[in-house]
């Protein structure tokens, strides 16, 4: 399509296969766009397009990606307001006749329905970091750091001391708004433990919002970054046992015969420790 639509806060530009969404800076775009910045969106992620009226005059285009597509939204979890919606374009209503071309024009290029089986938008780039009410919370791409602060942490976070998570030992990551009662940012590992705390501010796992703490555009950035590195984490390497030395093989078969002739093993003991043997080669 190789066209730009400029609205309120963000400008969409429609190329090749995707749309290119570049968020505006300023006093009145919501924080969260501007800690995005831009997000390039596959026309594979996304299932639909709708275009709605707004409020005050005006209309609104909105991409929708389908399920399991984006990180920031599979972590944000429905938990987003509408006004912090990164698909959402805001356009006067006299504009209404050409966002419905648009609208229009991206239905017939959309080829993909139903839940991704990866994620198809990229996660904000680490290293990330913010302050929790508890803690300091600092991602590198491999792990998560929490380092408790003398004031906000729990007794039991501090007896815990300082944690350190690789996102090799991590299923996921579960991120409650700052915005709601109880917000926080908790780890989930691959192996749970029984008697871990109910409790977010008791576990060593999570960290706490509040009180300008965790900010959705810092902490919801960060949640997405972890759950990418979490679900494009390689495979376990399996062990590949290393080949033996056919000369060794060979003086341990003679070895065994020599002991078979002897009478010190039976034919039954003689054959199978050969056969395993002869299976290292």
């Amino acid at each position: 399509m190789g066209d730009v639509l400029a609205g309120f806060h963000a400008v969409w530009g429609f190329e090749s296969g995707s749309v290119l969404i570049r968020y505006e800076r300023g006093i009145r775009t919501p924080r969260l766009f501007q800690a995005l910045g831009e997000r390039r969106v596959p026309l594979s992620a996304v299932e639909d397009v709708t275009l709605t009226r707004g409020r005050r005059g005006t209309v609104v285009l909105r991409l929708v990606p389908r399920a399991g597509a984006d990180p920031l939204l599979e972590a944000a979890a429905g938990q987003l307001k509408e006004g912090s919606d990164p698909y959402r374009l805001v356009l006067p209503a006299e504009r209404e006749t050409l966002a419905e071309y648009y609208a229009d024009e991206l239905k017939g290029l959309l080829t993909e329905t139903g839940p991704a089986d990866r994620h198809l938008i990229a996660a904000p780039e680490a290293p990330l970091q913010f302050k929790a009410a508890d803690g300091k919370a600092s991602f590198d791409g491999r792990a998560v750091q929490f380092r408790w602060s003398w004031t906000g942490a729990s007794s039991a976070k501090w007896k815990a001391g300082d944690q350190s998570f690789p996102v090799t030992e991590l299923a996921g990551v579960e991120w409650r708004s700052p915005e709601v009662f109880e917000g926080h940012l908790r780890l989930l590992p691959r192996a749970p433990r029984p008697d871990r705390p109910a409790q977010p501010d008791q576990d060593p796992a999570s960290v706490i919002f509040g009180l300008g703490y965790g900010p959705v555009h810092e902490s919801l950035p960060f949640a997405a970054a972890v759950l990418a590195a979490v679900r494009t984490r390689p495979a376990p390497a399996v062990p590949v046992p290393a080949r033996r030395d056919p000369a060794d093989i060979a003086e341990r078969i003679r070895h065994l015969g020599e002991l078979h002739q002897a009478g010190l093993v039976t034919d039954e003991e003689f054959s199978s420790k050969k056969a395993e043997l002869l299976a290292e080669l």
